[in-house]
């Protein structure tokens, strides 16, 4: 479908037809998708020429080209929000069109050469006037009112990511997650086409419209963003199906954990901790929040954790303390947290958390998304919203006591071999102010066939929290799903923590 296709579509939503003009909205998008869905799948984002794709173009040569930051959109209008461009090519060989909306007025951004400064290179002659762009990045003076900062980038498939004022880029998001590891291999739709809405003199939000397209999905996106200490996304989506994958994840985060302080390793790093996250925290319609730590497994590993209208999920940066770190030029500890909290009831299904074994930092082998028990279907549209934050510690999240280290080992010096110890670190201010003469009582579950023994709770007088160890004796070589919390006078006083142990 071509521009023209487009054009009479969105001429005829804002009723430009001859009709009494609206501002374009989802439903414009919506429209869009619901066309493409009707339509079997084919690529119809043209690539880069082939001196441009991975291969021929270095990461160097792509680094090297550069946003011209006097040209960023409604910089000269002093706007309270601004707009660079990425430029196509090597990874991102797949151009994304960009449009700036004004009210019921659309217009296009054409790409031109003149946007950018290509450093070094010298092959700017080369390139199609009519190229397109790989993505955008949205700046807003989050720290100071004189300064625009970067605050959220959409760059890459269906990818996304932001900063809370006081974080470094860290994890995505991404709009979609289809199939995810499944055998039949991963599908990663894109967002091909993007709509800037110009904010107003003043706006604390910008407004970004998104279109998917995939073999199996297309959908429609309208992202409003609040930068802040807690940056927010409102997130409204509909889906269009053109078929019904094995797997269909919504609201989807990816992150990475190399090591921990729980991770086995048989390799020399000065770092204590490599990871953008070190757990998976889950907030159920009951009020339990559910603690699960990342670890880099020895192979794929897939928990799911059944839900019914979910509070919220998110993967979580917990451990903020560059002692157990010790990067100055990551700063992991200043990483942001990502939660999603779920706008109205999305019924029932699953948080599925995936671990992918990785030998490299440099790879994102954690994923975590919601699947519904009943996933979109052709010619039924579906639609779902969230918010997604992004920041650095909230005390809401969760509001009790907190497991904030996992360890394990195999047991003390002695110890039987085919025996697993476990030591949990807990803190909160309930659990400070209990005196160690009056200790709370672990609450310890695992699955068949293990036997649970040498259980001990104990004050730690160094953080004024709480350590409980325990160790396990697994019966078969299965995978064991293990739970524990602390609890005093009948009443639960932490969240509860899950692992899993894997032969």
């Amino acid at each position: 479908m071509g521009r023209r296709f487009w054009g009479v579509v969105l001429c005829l939503a804002l009723g430009l037809g001859g009709g009494v003009a609206r501002a374009f909205d989802l439903e414009d998008v919506a429209r869009l998708a619901e066309a493409l869905a009707r339509e079997p799948w084919r690529e119809r984002q043209p690539q880069v020429p082939e001196w441009m794709r991975v291969g021929q173009m270095t990461y160097d040569q792509w680094r090297d080209i550069r946003f011209r930051p006097d040209r960023a959109l409604w910089r000269a209008e002093g706007l309270p929000f601004q707009v660079q461009l990425f430029h196509p090519g090597l990874f991102f060989d797949r151009p994304v069109r960009v449009n700036l909306v004004d009210g019921s007025h659309v217009q296009p951004l054409v790409y031109s050469t003149e946007y950018f400064d290509f450093g070094k290179n010298t092959f700017a002659s080369r390139i199609p006037q009519d190229l397109g762009w790989a993505g955008l990045r949205i700046h807003a003076p989050i720290k100071r009112p004189d300064y625009f900062d970067e605050v959220a980038v959409f760059l890459g498939a269906s990818y996304f990511r932001a900063l809370g004022r006081d974080n470094v880029y860290g994890l995505s998001a991404r709009g979609l997650a289809i199939d995810t590891v499944e055998p039949t291999g991963e599908e990663f739709p894109r967002f091909v086409e993007l709509w800037l809405e110009r904010p107003a003199p003043g706006a604390t939000s910008l407004v970004l419209y998104a279109l998917l397209d995939g073999p199996s999905m297309a959908g429609a996106y309208r992202f409003r963003i609040v930068p802040g200490e807690q940056t927010a996304m409102d997130v409204e989506v509909r889906l269009f199906a053109r078929r019904v994958p094995k797997v269909v994840g919504l609201a989807p985060l990816t992150s990475m954990f190399f090591f921990g302080e729980n991770t086995t390793r048989c390799f020399d790093d000065f770092r204590p901790e490599v990871h953008d996250s070190d757990g998976l925290l889950l907030h159920f319609a009951s009020g339990e929040w559910l603690w699960r730590p990342l670890d880099n497994p020895p192979r794929i590993d897939v928990a799911s954790f059944r839900m019914e209208n979910p509070r919220g999920f998110g993967l979580v940066q917990r451990d903020r303390s560059f002692a157990n770190h010790q990067d100055l030029e990551t700063r992991a500890e200043l990483r942001p947290s990502a939660w999603v909290e779920p706008r109205g009831a999305w019924g029932r299904g699953a948080v599925r958390l995936v671990a992918i074994p990785t030998t490299s930092e440099m790879d994102d082998n954690i994923v975590a998304f919601w699947v519904p028990d009943v996933p979109p279907t052709p010619g039924q549209p579906f639609a779902f919203g969230y918010r997604l934050w992004w920041y650095g510690d909230d005390p809401m999240r969760s509001p009790g006591g907190r497991a904030v280290a996992t360890r394990r080992d195999r047991g003390p010096v002695g110890s039987a071999r085919d025996a697993y110890r476990y030591v949990l670190d807990f803190e909160g201010a309930a659990l400070a102010a209990l005196p160690a003469e009056s200790p709370p009582k672990a609450v310890v579950t695992v699955t068949g066939g293990v036997t649970v023994f040498d259980e001990h709770v104990y004050k730690n007088p160094v953080t004024g929290g709480w350590r409980l160890t325990f160790q396990i004796r697994p019966r078969d070589p299965k995978p064991v799903e293990l739970r524990a919390f602390l609890e005093h006078g009948g009443h639960a006083l932490t969240e509860t923590w899950s692992a899993a142990w894997l032969p």
